[in-house]
């Protein structure tokens, strides 16, 4: 009878143990998995306060506005590239021997002005260049966020570059072809070519697309303002000039 009672005894300490080992086990995987779902929430970073994804898009929609808005207002008037050190408009490659030529023989007066015509051409184009950003700013998803926040400084940048910039370059050409007519680029152009002489004989013409070539270098102006603003929104506080952006952005 004793045997029995101690028998029991031990079973049920042995029950015991290992309702607390289960227990234990069951406690530590759920603080494992409460662990894991904390991290995989980007927003979760400071204390309690928490950043919900439509925040974080709409912060990362709203430095890509701002920065969009400060290089079309920057480079989008006159002289905006014209005296802009980085991104004044040159001449084409294929016209460079060209131009040092005409400089030599003091013909300074025909390169300019041609150089001037393309940066107007561009300058006046440059504001249209707002209502197309918009379009890809206002398509980006969650996931796009993400990967932005936790990318590199231009990481927005790119983003709009990549998700925008063949729309940009369709949709921005025939702007600048416009603004090209008006501002006499071709007439500039036909100019410089008939103040070469002999030169002419050297130089492809009618290979040189100068509406491609001024897009492409107004594109590109626009990306490296876009870009310079993002870098400066994720570093310095008080270039975060909205509420959206100072929540978002003190967090990353």
């Amino acid at each position: 009878m004793q045997n029995k009672f101690i028998l029991r005894r031990i079973i049920s300490f042995l029950f015991l143990i290992s309702v607390s080992v289960l227990s234990y086990a069951a406690w530590d995987d759920f603080f494992e998995i409460f662990k894991e779902s904390s991290t995989e929430n980007l927003g979760a970073t400071n204390g309690n306060d928490i950043l919900s994804n439509d925040e974080i898009v709409s912060g990362l929609k709203e430095a890509l506005v701002k920065g969009s808005q400060t290089a079309v207002s920057s480079l989008g008037k006159e002289n905006g590239f014209l005296k802009h050190p980085q991104l004044k408009i040159p001449m084409p490659e294929k016209l460079q021997t060209v131009e040092s030529g005409l400089r030599k023989l003091g013909q300074d007066k025909i390169a300019d002005q041609f150089i001037l015509s393309m940066n107007r051409a561009a300058e006046e184009a440059t504001p249209k260049a707002m209502s197309i950003f918009s379009n890809t700013i206002k398509s980006m998803s969650v996931e796009d966020a993400y990967s932005i926040l936790k990318g590199p400084d231009n990481a927005a940048t790119e983003y709009l570059r990549k998700k925008g910039g063949d729309n940009l370059h369709q949709q921005f050409m025939p702007i600048v072809k416009q603004a090209t007519n008006r501002v006499g680029v071709t007439e500039k152009y036909k100019a410089l070519i008939d103040n070469l002489g002999m030169m002419s004989t050297f130089v492809d013409v009618e290979s040189l697309d100068l509406d491609h070539y001024v897009t492409d270098k107004a594109i590109d102006g626009l990306f490296t303002l876009v870009a310079k603003e993002e870098k400066l929104i994720r570093e310095n506080p008080a270039a975060r000039t909205t509420d959206i952006l100072k929540k978002v952005f003190s967090k990353y």
